[in-house]
């Protein structure tokens, strides 16, 4: 364990010291074992999940055909997560992203959470910031302001979710406009088809 940390360092020190970070492979070999390229050392889920929470760019590639499997060990870790104990999904939620496979929202629901999830993110970071400068006196005022900073944070993120599922009506719009006008079909103003 020592050994990956010491490679990790050499590997951090070099990024620090002015050189664009390469994208980490991670071959997955048939004993579904994951074997890091870069530090030489077999790794696990744990590890896999280390890398994303650090940000670090990576890819896992099946180990005889190269085909990437990054997306398939990334829904391993939310699954892992997600039997830990304190989960993130509801039933019903995941009952609802199920019933969107197949559905003509399907390829506007990935960009819509992808860019929710992104602008949480960015309320997640600010907070974060705001926090690292706060001396106990400065936690108690920011305790007294919490509601109006929170507000505007929240605000934000609700603003760029509205943006997004307008963007999202609108090109439904655009698609169902097209659908109908190649069956010769025309929309009136008010919403309902003439033929």
């Amino acid at each position: 364990m020592k050994a990956i940390n010491l490679k990790e360092s050499v590997v951090q020190s070099k990024k620090s010291a002015g050189e664009t970070p390469t994208q980490r492979v991670i071959k997955k070999y048939p004993n579904r074992r994951l074997y890091d390229t870069e530090t030489s050392a077999y790794i696990t889920l744990t590890e896999v999940r280390q890398l994303v929470m650090s940000k670090s760019p990576f890819v896992v590639r099946d180990a005889k055909t190269g085909d990437d499997l990054t997306r398939s060990i990334l829904l391993q870790i939310i699954l892992e997560e997600e039997a830990g104990g304190a989960p993130m999904f509801t039933e019903q939620v995941l009952s609802n992203i199920i019933r969107f496979y197949g559905h003509a929202m399907q390829g506007y629901m990935g960009p819509y959470l992808e860019k929710n999830i992104q602008a949480m993110a960015e309320v997640q970071a600010q907070l974060a910031e705001k926090a690292q400068a706060l001396t106990p006196e400065m936690w108690a005022r920011f305790m007294t302001m919490q509601s109006p900073m929170l507000q505007g944070l929240m605000g934000n993120y609700v603003e760029q979710s509205k943006n997004v599922f307008l963007q999202m009506q609108e090109q439904m719009q655009k698609n169902t406009e097209q659908v109908l006008g190649a069956f010769g079909i025309k929309r009136p103003p008010g919403g309902q088809t003439d033929r």
